[in-house]
């Protein structure tokens, strides 16, 4: 993403911030229609698309196909010190994030198996269509990435370990949106995505558990790849090994 393109999507986002802060959009309330909203911002279509798009993965912003773009219903994350940010300050480590990940994500596919509902296997088979539809183009890839991975805590039924995970995935996203571009083999990852859904939805809780930790096990060596690739070095010093790229 260009400079440009950056300061465009935080005009976006800064924006909505501020309606929120001020009470102009209250939880619930739908933003306006794109065209007239990009008017409104003087920027194009699809920089507010961009915008959108981050405030989704960041989950403030809940998008119903068909339907329009709705602020969420709980207290919005966003202005909230994030991990990120005690990451900066404390100087969390990839590994350790990812480590956190395996440990808690693993346990919310199971559960989600486990408890799931009919409207959380059908969020999680729109967000694995879309990976398929934008597997040419890894910053749209990575929000449905981010939003699948929010369905299947929602679908834990622990609201407590869904709170947790959000924290986590605002952190990720912040993180992952710097590389994304450095992405490859996304089609692999779509597949590996659709593998969880489909032991998600057969109530198969050890698959879930299985699939989820390959998942992220694989995501991590990815993830060291795209950092080696930006100059950074992985945890151990050791050279990444090439894995499709997922969050």
């Amino acid at each position: 993403m260009s400079k440009t393109d950056t300061h465009m999507t935080m005009r976006v986002v800064n924006h909505i911030r501020n309606m929120i802060e001020t009470g102009g959009l209250q939880p619930g309330d739908r933003i306006p229609p794109e065209r007239e909203f990009a008017r409104k911002l003087r920027i194009s279509r699809a920089s507010l698309r961009t915008g959108i798009g981050y405030l989704a993965a960041m989950g403030v912003m809940d998008v119903r196909h068909g339907v329009g773009t709705f602020v969420a219903e709980g207290p919005p994350e966003i202005g909230k010190s994030s991990l990120s940010l005690l990451g900066a300050l404390h100087g969390f480590q990839s590994w350790q994030m990812f480590e956190a990940r395996r440990i808690l994500e693993s346990e919310l596919a199971a559960l989600a198996a486990e408890r799931g509902r009919e409207q959380h296997f059908a969020s999680m088979s729109e967000e694995v269509a879309e990976m398929y539809a934008t597997v040419d183009n890894p910053m749209e890839y990575l929000i449905h990435d981010i939003r699948f991975h929010r369905v299947i805590a929602q679908a834990s039924g622990n609201p407590i370990l869904a709170a947790l995970m959000e924290t986590i995935t605002s952190a990720l996203y912040d993180e992952r949106r710097k590389t994304a571009e450095r992405s490859r083999d996304l089609k692999e990852s779509a597949e590996l995505h659709r593998e969880i859904y489909r032991a998600i939805r057969s109530r198969n809780t050890a698959e879930a558990r299985a699939v989820m930790t390959r998942h992220l096990t694989m995501a991590q060596s990815s993830q060291n790849l795209e950092n080696s690739a930006n100059g950074a070095h992985t945890p151990s010093g050791r050279k990444a090994r090439r894995s499709p790229a997922e969050a």
